[in-house]
């Protein structure tokens, strides 16, 4: 019950309902309250200025949005009305319970007047303070409100559910607790009032005494006075109007106001639409159950993520600390190897200084003594040594020749630390969930190229963390032209079909996942072949058709024209094929040439619009298409004749061939699409198919000179 009483209040007055009246709207507002936000309007904004105009008939009409400013620019809550001459610039304020309202614009009825026969200025509106959607009064003013007496009762039935205790209406001063209720009084008892003024005996005697708590049921389940039409006080409401979603009463019939209405009867209509109320609560009551429950998620979700965040820091920090260690232990060995060097120099100095000292007393030694050599005066014994004596300064002069005053070690550490890795990495380093995957690596050795047809593979990187959802392949269109995907999936391989012959195409492969996607790989250069290696096609041919020698061999279990396509279709490129003829009984005319894939599979090759062919028997051949008959050429085939047919699609034409010879001119030109080597024969004749054959050399050489 608490819950519902935000729903018990007024949004302008913050307070539970006193008199409230229905606006059209669905919305509710004391009567008093709504006197106090009525806004006065122009004139040609009243009802009956709109009338004149002949405008809708409507009792409440909404304003116009654009001539009403029903928001505030400076706070974006509900505010004052502008465009109107006479109405007020004030701004909007909030009432107890936080709606925007307007502050009055009019004066307050007088004291002897009570809100309801209080006078309402002409032309006067009300805007809802709840769904903000305003409306023009009509001469009845207030009054044409209906007064929701439901909602009444329910704020009469929640007042009193929350009062604490029940009183004695009859104690004079201080109101004693209620013992019992008097259905038939309507009053509540104390014991000493109801003896006092409730005797047992006399008129009383026959009236129904109940426990406080179960009269209060009865008081809230006894009728309530029944509403009575806005438009006519003394007539009660006694049927519904469906069309204006109103009750009426008999007199509003009577008028005609209703006349081409569907109207019902009201018990009826009230028992209707609770039903649906509470059809309708039902739904409102499952999506309750569900938001409880889903409170219950979120709040396990608080504490799970709670919990998570604890773990992930101590992870976070356990990992954090790892790379402080190595990096400690790094720092430890990089150390040694700087005292290592400072050791080693050291050593070298002092070696040096060692053996500079001992030459340099021994230099200084020799210096002395010679020094006392030359104070001698006997020449024959000076003689006698002299020349020993240079030999031994010279020699030891020379031994403090090149090097021997150079230091053999310099002062600084020839080590400079190389950090930026290091630090690009420590400024890389960062979560790897919501990372786009690594770019993915084309496996060269798998993929290939075969006929019209390119097979392409690749891998992730082996050190890559971040998991690919898909795969996107795009490829060029064979001359240098635009890329198009031609394969999104998870799969890494995937084979395309219908390239051109001796063309190049580039390929290259990116990842995806939620994320984003990856960069485009290194670019792989597909060559397809200059020549086609292709059979019989099973799949399309005719049911009559009978194979063999690996669908390179056909031949018919009919007597009627049956028609074969080869597996492989061409539109680009110079292409050129043979056929033998193994079986030729009975002079019959097998045909020749290409064709759609949808060419017709029961008559001859070249009766319809979809083929282009050559027809021959043992004396002469003409070319057909669409049933129409060209160029008839003398020499026909015999049983191991060969029927060459040169499909040249850079040119744009079709060249037949017998025994290596050119039969007839050039047959069809302006051809262009994608073409199927296609044959049609009876049972008469067997044919066997010759692929990856060259151009014939003199076409070549003609196509050089062209």
């Amino acid at each position: 019950m608490e819950e519902m009483e935000e729903e018990l209040k007024c949004p302008v007055c913050g307070s539970f309902y006193r008199e409230p009246i229905l606006l059209p709207c669905s919305h509710n507002l004391c009567q008093a309250c709504a006197r106090n936000i009525l806004v006065q309007t122009p004139e040609s904004e009243s009802p009956r200025s709109r009338r004149a105009s002949g405008s809708g008939a409507s009792d409440y009409d909404y304003l116009d949005l654009d001539k009403m400013s029903l928001y505030s620019e400076a706070d974006s809550g509900y505010g004052s009305y502008g465009g109107f001459a006479s109405a007020p610039t004030t701004p909007s304020q909030k009432s107890p319970n936080g709606v925007r309202v307007f502050p009055p614009a009019m004066p307050p009825p007088a004291a002897h007047l009570s809100p309801a026969l209080a006078p309402v200025p002409r032309n006067s509106c009300i805007t809802c303070p709840q769904c903000h959607r305003s409306l023009i009064l009509d001469d009845r003013g207030l009054r044409g409100f209906p007064k929701n007496r439901v909602l009444e009762g329910v704020i009469d039935r929640y007042q009193q559910s929350k009062a604490a205790a029940l009183k004695c209406q009859l104690c004079e001063k201080a109101p004693k607790e209620a013992t019992v209720m008097c259905e038939q009084c309507d009053v509540f008892y104390c014991d000493p009032c109801r003896l006092r003024c409730h005797p047992p005996r006399g008129p009383l005697a026959k009236h129904r005494l109940v426990p406080p708590a179960q009269g209060r049921v009865s008081r809230r389940l006894s009728p309530r006075k029944v509403s009575t039409c806005t438009d006519h006080e003394l007539e009660n409401h006694s049927m519904y109007c469906v069309q204006c979603k109103m009750p009426v009463c008999y007199q509003c019939l009577e008028e005609g106001k209703h006349s081409n209405h569907e109207v019902k009867a009201l018990g009826a209509m009230w028992k209707l639409h609770k039903s649906q109320l509470s059809q309708a609560l039902n739904g409102l009551s499952d999506r309750a159950k569900e938001a409880k429950e889903f409170l219950v998620q979120l709040r396990n979700m608080v504490q799970q993520i709670q919990e998570n965040s604890v773990e992930f820091e101590a992870c976070l920090v356990a990992q954090c600390d790892a790379l402080i260690d190595a990096l400690n232990r790094r720092k430890a060995q990089l150390l040694a190897r700087v005292n290592k060097e400072h050791e080693h120099k050291l050593k070298v100095v002092r070696d040096q200084i060692s053996h500079c000292t001992v030459k340099l007393r021994q230099t200084t030694g020799l210096m002395e003594y010679c020094l006392e050599v030359i104070k001698e005066n006997d020449p024959s014994g000076f003689l006698q040594i002299s020349d020993a004596l240079i030999r031994r300064v010279h020699l030891t002069e020379d031994q403090w020749g090149k090097g021997t005053l150079t230091p053999r070690m310099t002062t600084d550490f020839d080590l400079s630390l190389d950090n930026s890795p290091l630090l690009q990495s420590i400024h890389q380093l960062d979560f790897v969930q919501m990372k786009v995957p690594a770019t993915p690596i084309l496996q060269l050795e798998e993929c290939c190229t075969h006929n019209s047809s390119a097979t392409l593979s690749w891998k992730q990187p082996p050190l890559s963390t971040v998991p690919a959802e898909g795969y996107i392949l795009e490829l060029d269109d064979g001359n240098g032209g635009q890329f198009r995907e031609v394969y999104v999936g998870k799969e890494t391989m995937c084979t395309v079909d219908g390239l051109h012959f001796n063309s190049t195409y580039n390929a290259r492969i990116k990842a995806f996942n939620k994320a984003g996607v990856s960069q485009y790989s290194k670019t792989l250069v597909l060559q397809t072949p200059e020549v086609a290696w292709f059979a019989f096609d099973p799949g399309s041919a005719h049911s009559d058709i009978i194979f063999s020698n690996d669908n390179l061999t056909v031949t018919c279990s009919s007597y009627d024209d049956r028609v074969v396509l080869g597996k492989t279709g061409f539109s680009k490129g110079v292409h050129y094929w043979e056929l033998t003829v193994d079986r030729y009984d009975n002079h019959p005319d097998p045909a020749f040439g290409v064709a759609r894939i949808d060419v017709t599979k029961d008559v001859m090759l070249g009766k319809d619009d979809k083929a282009w062919a050559m027809y021959v028997d043992n004396n002469r051949s003409w070319f057909m298409h669409n049933n129409s008959h060209t160029n008839r050429t003398e020499g026909g085939i015999t049983k191991g004749a060969t029927v060459g047919v040169l499909l040249d699609l850079n040119r744009k034409t079709l060249t037949f061939f017998i025994n290596d010879e050119q039969q007839g001119p050039i047959a069809f030109e302006n051809v262009d699409g994608l073409f199927f080597p296609a044959v049609s024969l009876n049972r008469n004749v067997q044919v066997t198919l010759h692929t990856g054959l060259p151009v014939p050399d003199f076409y070549s050489s003609r196509a050089s000179i062209a």
